[in-house]
Parts: C-alpha cells; sequence; structure tokens
C-alpha cells in the first residue's frame, strides 16, 4: 500500500509542480548566496549568478544606450550575446532585489515546459509525469547556470500545442520570442509547414518579428537600436568560429580527429532535417508532427556549435517526447533512453567517481545519445507507416 502511495504522489501533477518551485527557489538562493566564483578579471570576483547578472545589466545599459556587446568588466564576467529585445524584456527583475529576480528568472525558465508537458497531446497521464521528472535534472543544470535553455524548451513546445489548436497569431509570438532570446529557436518554424493556412502564418510571424524587434524604441531612438544590431550580428558572426561546443561538430573532432567546416556540417544536418519533409500526405497524423517537434529540439542543440551542458534541457526535452509518445517502447528505445539517463543526464553528476569521468567520459559524450536518437526520429520519420494515432 505504501507503494502504491508513493507511485500515486510521484504521478501528481500537484506534487511535481511543488518539486519544481522548490528546485528553483533553492537553487535560485545557492547561488545567490554562494561564494563569489573564482573567476576574476582585473583581480575581480563575480557573483556566482553572473549569467543572471549579465542579463540584469543588459537593461540598464539598453536604457543608458550603451553598447550591449561588449565586456563590462567591473559588473560581470563574459558578454551579453541575446537580441536588444531580451534585453528590454528583463526590466521588470532588473529593479528587484537580485535574490527576488533570481527566483523570479527561474521560475520563468522553468514554469513554462512544466505547463507544456502538462497539457501535451498523445501522452498518457503517467508518461508526462514521467516526462516532468526525465527533464528535471537537466533543468536543474540549466538553472543554476540561470540560462534561458528551460524556457527554450518550454515555449517550442507550446507554440506545438497552439499551432495544434490553429491558434498560429500566438504560435508565432512563441516561436519569434525564443528567436529573439536565442537564434536556434527558429529552427521551430519548421512546425508551420505541417498545417495549412500557411499564409495567414507568414502574416503573424512577420508582424512579431517587426513589433518585437522595433520594441526597444520605446527605451531607444531608431539610430540606437540600429547600431545594437549591427553590434549583434557582428559579435554572433565573431562568435561562430569560437569553438565546436558539445554538438556534432565538436564530437567528429573530439571521437574522430576529423575538423569538417562548420558549414558543410550544419548544411548536412540541414538537409537530413528536411528530409522527412517530404511525406507531405504524413502531415495530418498528430504523431509524425510530434516527431518533427522532437527532431526540431534536438537539432537545435547537436547543430550548435555553442552547445554547453546548461542547453540539454532542450535536447532532453525532444527526446522525452520521442520515448514518452510511444504506445510500445521498444528495446533499443529503453536503451536509448537509459543512454540518455547514463551518459547525457548523469554526465556531470558525482554519481560516477572522479576517476571514472576522467578515464571514460570524453567531454562530448554528453552529445553521443542525443545524436543517437536523433538519427533514429529522422528513420522512423522516413519509415514508419502512421497509420495509427491518426489525429488530424
Amino acid at each position: 500500500m505504501m507503494k502504491e502511495k508513493v507511485s500515486k504522489l510521484g504521478f501528481d501533477f500537484r506534487i511535481i509542480l511543488v518539486v519544481y518551485f522548490l528546485v528553483v527557489i533553492v537553487t535560485s538562493l545557492q547561488s545567490y548566496f554562494a561564494h563569489p566564483t573564482a573567476m576574476t578579471l582585473n583581480g575581480i570576483l563575480y557573483n556566482h549568478y553572473n549569467n543572471y547578472v549579465i542579463f540584469k545589466q543588459s537593461f540598464f545599459h539598453l536604457i543608458s544606450n550603451k553598447d550591449l556587446y561588449i565586456l563590462y568588466p567591473h559588473e560581470q564576467w563574459d558578454l551579453y550575446k541575446y537580441s536588444p529585445t531580451f534585453a528590454l524584456f528583463m526590466a521588470p527583475m532588473a529593479y528587484m532585489p537580485d535574490f527576488m529576480g533570481l527566483i523570479v528568472w527561474n521560475l520563468i525558465n522553468a514554469l513554462p515546459l512544466f505547463f507544456a508537458v502538462k497539457y501535451f497531446p498523445l501522452i498518457d497521464r503517467k508518461n508526462k509525469a514521467m516526462f516532468l521528472w526525465f527533464v528535471l535534472l537537466e533543468l536543474l543544470i540549466a538553472i543554476q547556470n540561470e540560462q534561458s535553455n528551460g524556457l527554450i524548451a518550454g515555449l517550442t513546445i507550446l507554440a506545438f500545442l497552439f499551432l495544434e489548436k490553429r491558434n498560429y497569431f500566438v504560435a508565432a509570438l512563441l516561436v519569434v520570442f525564443s528567436a529573439y532570446i536565442k537564434l536556434f529557436g527558429i529552427v521551430a518554424f519548421a512546425l508551420f509547414l505541417l498545417y495549412p493556412d500557411k499564409w495567414k502564418s507568414a502574416l503573424y510571424t512577420i508582424f512579431w518579428f517587426v513589433l518585437l524587434g522595433v520594441l526597444p524604441l520605446i527605451t531607444v531612438s531608431a539610430h540606437q537600436l540600429a547600431f545594437l544590431y549591427s553590434s549583434w550580428g557582428r559579435l554572433l558572426a565573431a562568435d561562430h568560429s569560437a569553438s565546436l561546443g558539445l554538438s556534432v561538430m565538436g564530437w567528429l573532432n573530439s571521437w574522430f580527429s576529423l575538423n569538417p567546416s562548420k558549414n558543410i556540417v550544419v548544411v548536412i544536418g540541414i538537409l537530413l532535417f528536411i528530409l522527412p519533409l517530404i511525406r507531405i500526405n504524413k502531415y495530418k497524423n498528430l504523431y509524425f508532427r510530434m516527431l518533427l517537434l522532437s527532431s526540431i529540439l534536438i537539432w537545435m542543440i547537436i547543430f550548435n556549435h555553442k552547445a554547453e551542458s546548461p542547453t540539454f534541457v532542450v535536447a532532453v526535452s525532444g527526446i522525452a517526447i520521442w520515448f514518452f509518445s510511444q504506445e510500445k517502447k521498444t528495446v533499443l528505445s529503453k536503451v536509448l533512453l537509459i543512454a540518455t539517463i547514463a551518459f547525457t543526464c548523469l554526465n556531470t553528476s558525482d554519481i560516477y567517481p572522479g576517476f571514472v569521468r576522467d578515464w571514460f567520459f570524453d567531454y562530448t559524450i554528453k552529445a553521443v545519445p542525443c545524436i543517437l536518437v536523433w538519427g533514429v526520429v529522422i528513420y522512423e520519420m522516413m519509415t514508419k507507416p502512421f497509420h495509427k494515432q491518426g489525429i488530424e
């Protein structure tokens, strides 16, 4: 009886929501009260929650007509790399005390993903609960780093839910906003190809791109905003060559000593990504559309040259959609899920002794299960008959 009660509690969304709240609050306060990080620049110590400080200060730099995309070593470590629109979005939190703003910011990153999963179609209550437990560890890693990746995953899945309801206006808003946070969010526009009224979706997308793009004009001049977008573009262009990340490019380099052009790898990734879309007659099948969503979430990370550990909540959310939406879990899917838990989710945890991590865990191994699952998703989209679950 006790085991049954515990099991039921584990599938109770109210309990899971409380856990998500507690994770956010405890993690935020832990970051707030932690000693300054050991990273120094010109002898300056920085707060443990430095990423949040970067986001917060971007708003004050925006309203002070400063360049958002240069170093401010007396305030923060590292550069701000998001859009001017996102800097404006930080306004409410910027005026809060740091401990409160940090909690609010991390809740913004956690709750959209929670509710997106809670209302996701085709997956039953038990599997949705397991989905939420499954992604929690990666979400925790993102929150510990005050990153926006939980929000990106949540916005993308919510956009899918609104597309399913044929609410293209809100769906376009969610995808455009995610792109103004992190450019790779733009990949989610592939979802719109699967739905009717494409002209309407295109008009809504243009509307939101323009509106959100010029929104900072309420605080800066048109000349200053044009300068900021130009500065952002230069930063992103320089950033492109900076690293390989936990991506396909990084994996090829680390495991096989290959160093192909990033652009070539991304182009190949795009071609493989769009290949299943030739099956136009399958667009009306809900499971096909869900697999495309899964593919998008994983693709965003494994073909991102800046992918790092806190970004993987996005890819793991895609894996969860693929796995927990299956009517019958195959041996292969179970093996890949276990591999994801072992090598992606627990990669940086203390569950493995230090000598095991040093000897066995290559830096890029975190990405490998995601790459393998993405390959399986593409194969399934290309080969499955999709007779069942054909919900329009």
